[in-house]
């Protein structure tokens, strides 16, 4: 029988379930969706279907079941169909691939209370059917306790299906590199990455356990069905070694490349680095030439051969895969249009250069004087990734706005937010500051902010703001907090967009009518609120497309804090001088709270000025190298058009 995923995956001619495409590189079977969300729909779809197949044959369903949040929309799609289409789970069996240990099931950062949370409370499954392994047992007993949990998945006839997400080592489960391929549930010390990867979610490193129970490569092997989800490009590169490279216990997934029955199931973000999605013209002689792939491909090239992009002969064409594209223009057309067309990007007037020719510009000349909203999804994206621009937009006369969309209080310390109180204290004593204190210091590691301290951590984030944005010269007034309600939640979880968020991004876009709107397109924020921020904004601005001000309002989105655009995506790059990365090093430095450790690192150790500056400075140097104007550094835009 086809799965799901066979039938309905993107529109590419897919090979059946235990082949992969004929690339030369791809060694792992896997579908690509254009979103997440699509995507997990069909692997819960599939899932229903295997429980309805087993339930008409009077069978149970064994599912290996993973945490995190790569599964978290597959298990919203299963409750869905539960309560509205009738999906039962009387005959489900599941088996969590891992827990934390030391762990209590009552911590909410424990898989027993993740699984609870967003599966088994909502669905008619029998509680003795639920298998998450023990982070309470005890070392005496936990060598017995792991081959016990193997031997009950063979009892129940072994994994029917099982659902994995990757780490950034490669590790599935909590198999990290090193990781045997015949092993089977075991006790690990976690890799240091993983680690660095779980700090947002225990609110600092420290505070994430060591060690962890895991279900072996040999244990996930043995599932008759293996599907991988991976969303987003923070997990591009480990999937092209995965899918890709050679089998290796450093990267503990590319041993799923000797499963008969695996499907990997990715997202747009996820898939970018296969060679078939980065690099098609080595792969497909035949493919039609547009223009984004004829951009993508010469920066490619210049980065091939070490050469500018007036530099590259026929023969470098010729020699990389790209002679399909000569047939089209010689070399010295295609360099000359694609220089072009790159200088043209290059800008010292983001908001437009006044009584000048805009033809060859990426922004309008006119209005002269623009309103303009600068969307910042935390209360310092808006000068980590695009401060020289913010600077320059106010000194060039333009009526500036920043829009902070959320308070940004989970990323407060508990250190810093006793600091305040405790100064709040001494200054004038209140029951209030007292509260305060008192809440952090009793505070367990499974309980949550009190509101006094959630609003205290807010009100140190937004003091931070306005230092920073005073010091770029812009006026309190124009300084707005929108608060929005799916960020509230006093936790690293937050709940899904809600139309009332929807209406207050709607509410400040209709009262500014802008003409430019500047949002975070850096998708790969590790805790997704990026995602959610940028979703408010298009279903904003879509449901005010007919409004007559939105036919003048141009929306560009940047990056920084963890990405950049490539350079042939880029549309808008505004050069800074060193004074001017020097002004913009000191606003990030007014977010004291975010500097000397960073909560919310991602996949990168430094401070956010640090990235920052490096960033600028490699796009700068990038675009030298493709035999264009040197700057110090260079913030990018790519325009975003509804």
């Amino acid at each position: 029988m086809k799965t799901i995923l066979e039938k309905n995956g993107a529109n590419i001619r897919y090979k059946p379930v235990g082949q992969f495409e004929e690339t030369r590189f791809e060694k792992i079977h896997n579908v690509i969706f254009s979103n997440s969300n699509q995507a997990s729909i069909k692997v819960a779809e599939e899932i229903a279907a295997l429980i309805r197949k087993k339930q008409e044959a009077n069978k149970n369903c064994v599912l290996g079941l993973a945490t995190g949040s790569s599964p978290i929309r597959v298990y919203e799609e299963l409750v869905r169909m539960h309560k509205e289409d009738g999906l039962s789970f009387h005959n489900v069996i599941t088996f969590n691939l891992d827990e934390y240990l030391p762990m209590e099931k009552d911590n909410r950062q424990s898989y027993w209370y993740f699984m609870h949370e967003h599966l088994f409370n909502h669905v008619d499954i029998n509680p003795k059917n639920i298998h998450v392994p023990d982070g309470t047992i005890s070392s005496d007993k936990v060598i017995d306790y792991c081959i016990s949990y193997d031997d009950k998945i063979k009892k129940n006839g072994g994994l029917d299906f099982q659902l994995l997400g990757i780490g950034r080592t490669g590790h599935v489960g909590f198999n990290e590199p090193g990781s045997h391929y015949n092993s089977g549930t075991r006790v690990i010390t976690l890799d240091h990455i993983t680690l660095v990867d779980a700090a947002p979610a225990f609110l600092g490193i420290d505070n994430v356990p060591r060690k962890a129970i895991t279900m072996g490569i040999a244990t996930v092997m043995s599932a008759k069905r293996i599907v991988l989800l991976g969303w987003g490009e923070n997990k591009a590169n480990i999937l092209k070694k995965t899918i890709e490279g050679e089998i290796s216990p450093q990267v503990p997934a590319t041993y799923l490349q000797n499963h008969k029955n695996c499907t990997f199931v990715l997202d747009t973000g996820a898939g970018s680095q296969l060679t078939r999605n980065k690099t098609p013209w080595l792969v497909d002689e035949s493919l039609e030439w547009t223009e984004s792939l004829t951009s993508k491909a010469i920066v490619w090239l210049c980065d091939e051969t070490n050469k500018s992009i007036l530099s590259l002969t026929d023969k470098d064409y010729n020699d990389n895969g790209m002679s399909g594209l000569l047939t089209t223009e010689d070399s010295y057309d295609l360099n000359i249009k694609m220089f072009n067309k790159l200088q043209h990007t290059i800008t010292g007037w983001p908001g437009g250069k006044p009584n000048a020719d805009d033809s060859s510009r990426p922004e309008r000349a006119e209005p002269a004087r623009k309103r303009v909203i600068i969307f910042s999804p935390h209360p310092d994206d808006d000068v980590i990734s695009m401060g020289g621009t913010f600077d320059r937009l106010i000194e060039q006369g333009h009526d500036v706005h920043v829009v902070y969309q959320t308070s940004g209080n989970i990323a407060v310390s508990d250190t810093d937010a006793l600091r305040y109180a405790e100064i709040s204290k001494r200054i004038g004593p209140t029951d209030e500051a007292q509260k305060i204190i008192d809440c952090i210091k009793d505070k367990s590691d499974s309980s949550f902010d009190s509101l006094e301290v959630r609003k205290l951590k807010g009100n140190i984030r937004r003091g931070e703001s306005y230092a920073a944005v005073r010091y770029l010269g812009l006026e309190d007034s124009h300084v707005h907090f929108l608060d929005l309600p799916f960020y509230e939640t006093g936790t690293i979880k937050k709940n899904n967009l809600s139309e009332k968020d929807i209406e207050i991004v709607q509410s400040i876009i209709t009262d500014i009518k802008p003409h430019q709107i500047y949002a975070a397109g850096d998708l790969a924020d590790p805790h997704g609120t990026h995602k959610v921020c940028l979703d408010a904004i298009f279903e904003s601005l879509d449901r005010l497309k007919a409004e007559p001000y939105m036919d003048d309002c141009w929306v560009w989105l940047y990056r920084g804090a963890w990405h950049e655009w490539d350079v042939d995506e880029i549309e808008m790059a505004v050069p800074m001088s060193p004074s001017q990365v020097l002004k913009k090093r000191y606003a990030i430095f007014c977010h004291q709270s975010q500097k000397d450790g960073v909560m919310f690192q991602g996949d990168d150790s430094r401070e956010f000025w640090m990235r920052a500056e490096e960033r600028n400075k490699n796009t700068a140097e990038r675009y030298r190298a493709l035999g264009l104007s040197h700057y110090a550094a260079m913030e990018a835009f790519v325009r975003y058009k509804f």
